[in-house]
């Protein structure tokens, strides 16, 4: 006789801790763009000392989530998550209390290594916890999360610096980290999948590759494609990444199952994910510039210029979760794929004229599509992964999102950088066709009326170019997801444990 599966009393407290769990990392993320410029002022960070402090966390972060799926599936995924909140929390601490760049940087790897404890285990237990009936709604719930931390977090860190000082962007973190902590002893089961080898060679593999990869998008835009650094890491980083591969279909127990690619929800929401974050990724980065740089807005306003995005996320998840469970999710992905597509050709179109209320309609527009397309796509991608490895499927879906908005700041940055030095007169100095910024501190220092009027026209016009492509690319990522997705009363064998997994109930905690 099969077990029957018991849904958890408490899973929609649960909800909220996890929930809040994910909210603390895209905050911090978020929220340190905007403190950039105090706390290299304050510490006497240079530009590489900057760089490192944005890019030791996410180096660390991007390595480390495979493995650290595979080890909350293995040690238990409560477990995990509450020593990645531990970690981010005294990490977060000592940031506050850093006297030095070297201090920072080192404190901002260590919160890497919470985030990518945290982050894997907060899907995988929503996903272990939630019956098939309720997860989409739990899965909606946690996706429009994320996007208030994305939207909200440069509007707190404005505020936060305007009322206290850098250091308070990440002192906010430590009591949120506590409370989950707690939350989660108190109402959280434990869960975990079946017993395996551990895979140190699989781990030591996925975490050198997808640091050199990262690392190389990073640098893409500095020193080009044919620079020997970006050449040498772009080749550490795919061999890595081809033995990681090789051997994971050779040995008796892989970190990661390989097999789910062929599962066709799997690929195509992996794929689909993948190419709209391209897009998303390089938005705020874009946009933020254009808010600041050519309509000269500060930080906050800018901030605050992307609500439209969040409310229009969070409006058509809830209406993305009512509809799922009708038409499934291969529809609302591409429906929503394509109605991201026409919010960044309108972005290219609208931004153009300086005109807020278009730009906030084309967000609005952005974020109602992302709102029907991501958590439907994050739902067939997990469907399709067996609940005794969901803690690694979990990694799995945010590696993927990690690389494509990686993929995305690297390209349309790209993209946009060598369109503003193109569209700049012949006679502008050579200093001010590096960025914006640039021309516009030059145009300042020089009293050069013209060059600032033609820098903010030239961003404009390679900001337009670069939505064009990302548009492009989601419409690529709306077709991929109608051809490979399957229906959603098509079950796939992947998508189903070997043997029925009762979910464990907050009484039965107390037994683990």
């Amino acid at each position: 006789m099969e077990a029957r599966r018991v849904s958890d009393p408490r899973r929609w407290l649960i909800l909220i801790v996890l929930c809040l769990s994910t909210l603390v990392l895209v905050i911090d993320n978020m929220v340190l763009t905007v403190a950039v410029p105090s706390l290299a002022a304050d510490l006497g960070a240079t530009a590489q000392d900057t760089q490192w402090i944005l890019d030791s966390y996410i180096l660390v972060f991007a390595g480390l989530l495979l493995t650290s799926g595979s080890l909350s599936d293995r040690f238990g995924r409560r477990r995990i998550m509450v020593i990645g909140l531990a970690l981010f929390g005294l990490s977060s601490l000592v940031a506050t209390i850093a006297d030095s760049p070297a201090q920072l940087i080192a404190a901002r790897a260590v919160m890497g290594v919470g985030g990518a404890l945290v982050l894997p285990s907060t899907l995988s237990i929503l996903i272990t916890v939630f019956d098939e009936k309720e997860r989409r709604t739990a899965m909606s719930a946690w996706s429009a999360v994320a996007m208030v931390g994305l939207i909200g977090g440069p509007v707190l860190g404005g505020v936060l610096i305007g009322w206290f000082w850098w250091g308070a962007v990440f002192l906010i973190n430590v009591p949120i980290a506590a409370l989950a902590i707690v939350a989660a002893y108190v109402l959280m089961p434990e869960s975990k999948g079946p017993w395996q080898k551990p895979d140190p060679l699989g781990a030591v593999l996925s975490a050198v590759g997808m640091v050199a990869v990262v690392w190389t998008i990073i640098e893409l835009p500095k020193g080009g494609p044919g620079h020997t650094s970006t050449l040498t890491t772009l080749v550490v980083g795919v061999a890595s990444l081809a033995g990681f591969l090789v051997w994971e279909s050779r040995t008796d127990a892989p970190m990661v199952p390989l097999g789910l690619f062929r599962d066709r929800n799997f690929s195509g929401g992996s794929l689909s994910l993948t190419l709209v974050q391209v897009g998303n990724g390089g938005l705020l980065l874009v946009l933020s510039q254009y808010l600041q740089f050519v309509l000269d807005h500060t930080p906050t306003e800018a901030g605050l210029a992307f609500i439209p995005l969040a409310v229009a996320s969070l409006v058509f998840n809830g209406i993305g979760a009512a509809l799922g469970t009708r038409t499934g999710n291969r529809p609302l992905v591409a429906l929503g794929l394509v109605l991201t597509a026409a919010g960044f050709f309108a972005l290219s179109v609208t931004a153009s004229g300086g005109d807020l209320v278009a730009v906030a309609a084309s967000l609005a527009l952005l974020g109602a599509g992302s709102g029907l397309a991501m958590p439907a796509a994050i739902a067939a991608l997990m469907g399709a992964v067996p609940q005794e490895q969901a803690g690694v499927g979990s990694a799995l879906n945010d590696t993927i999102q990690q690389m494509g908005a990686a993929l995305g700041v690297a390209v349309l940055g790209s993209v946009v950088s060598s369109g503003f030095a193109d569209r700049l007169p012949g006679t502008a100095p050579e200093a001010a066709t590096r960025s914006i910024a640039d021309a516009l501190t030059l145009a300042g220092t020089t009293g050069d009326a013209d060059l600032a009027s033609a820098a903010r026209e030239a961003f404009t016009g390679a900001m337009s170019t670069s939505f064009v492509i990302a548009a492009a690319g989601v419409l690529v990522a709306a077709l991929v997801a109608f051809l490979l997705m399957r229906d959603a009363k098509t079950e796939h064998p992947i998508a189903k444990p070997s043997t029925p997994v009762p979910v464990p109930s907050a009484l039965d905690t107390a037994a683990v």
